[in-house]
């Protein structure tokens, strides 16, 4: 039926759209016999277990939880948020999320899911004070489901679990809340790694710029310093050359590494500056800070089972 596609979308309200989509399936469903959909289970890639031991899992959270600065609340994610969040937010394919039948999407990245709480709430002190600076911290620590398939084995299938964290504030001048928020999580991640990880393997912390910024080295130092007096063991690196990033992080970037005894490299940390809550909020004055620490990575790492 050419053009039907086009049709669904463009003529047919949300809940109208939704009621079709409930029909359909609710026909196709009754249709389906048990032997049927256990042969799915054990063919789709979206279904299946992960592979990672819960009892590691749930080591780390806990370790991870404990050592969360005071100045994060966790909080605990829907499984699912608004179709199009992150094709809106972060600007990705939205064949890389899984839709529902209720005009949601499963989360595909829990900062995006954060990022929407954090703008709720700063919404909330702009209208009290529209030059409030008071921050928003969030954590969760969120399963998420993605649905473009990896070529790189070392990734993790098609759902895995992510620690993340989401920083929201307002604009204070040459860089500054960038800078005091960006070592708050750096300085995170480096003590809940060491807690769980111990002295081995090696930590490299790797800064980016992808926003062409003149006053990078001198940001970089302002980063890096607190991190060679706190955590004198792990090296900090500049990359200049980073391609990843660009167009999904604004200005400053980082990664952290796990550099094992044969000098195989891990990356267990992405982070950095992006602009959501200043398009969200239709305010450029909002910052914004997020990054996610993958779970099944860092135990993998530990050695055996606990």
């Amino acid at each position: 039926m050419p053009g039907l596609a086009a049709l669904l979308a463009e003529r047919l309200g949300a809940s109208d759209f939704q009621s079709l989509l409930l029909e359909v399936y609710r026909l196709r469903a009754r249709r389906r016999r048990t032997p049927e959909i256990l042969s799915d289970y054990e063919a789709d890639r979206f279904v299946r277990p992960s592979r990672a031991s819960s009892r590691k899992l749930l080591e780390w959270e806990h370790i991870a939880l404990s050592r969360l600065p005071s100045d994060f609340e966790p909080v605990e994610l829907s499984p699912v948020c608004p179709l199009g969040t992150s094709a809106s937010i972060a600007s990705v394919s939205q064949d890389w999320a899984v839709a529902t039948e209720r005009n949601t999407e499963v989360v595909s990245d829990s900062t995006n899911a954060l990022a929407m709480e954090c703008a709720t709430r700063r919404r909330g002190l702009l209208r009290s004070d529209p030059r409030s600076r008071q921050p928003v911290h969030l954590a969760a620590s969120h399963r998420l489901l993605r649905a473009q398939r990896y070529r790189n084995p070392d990734l993790a299938p098609q759902h895995f679990q992510l620690f993340a964290l989401c920083s929201a504030g307002r604009d204070t001048g040459n860089f500054g809340f960038e800078i005091v928020t960006l070592t708050l999580h750096i300085h995170f991640y480096l003590s809940v790694l060491r807690a769980y990880l111990g002295a081995s393997p090696a930590l490299r912390l790797v800064l980016s710029d992808s926003g062409n910024i003149p006053a990078f080295p001198d940001l970089a130092e302002r980063l890096f310093a607190p991190v060679r007096t706190t955590f004198g063991d792990v090296e900090c690196v500049i990359d200049r050359e980073r391609a990843g990033g660009h167009g999904y992080y604004t200005s400053l970037c980082f990664k952290i590494h796990a550099i094992e005894p044969s000098e195989r490299e891990f990356e267990l940390v992405d982070g950095g500056v992006v602009d959501w809550t200043q398009r969200q909020l239709s305010n450029a004055k909002e910052r914004l800070i997020v990054s996610g620490i993958g779970s099944e990575r860092v135990c993998a790492l530990s050695g055996a089972d606990l």
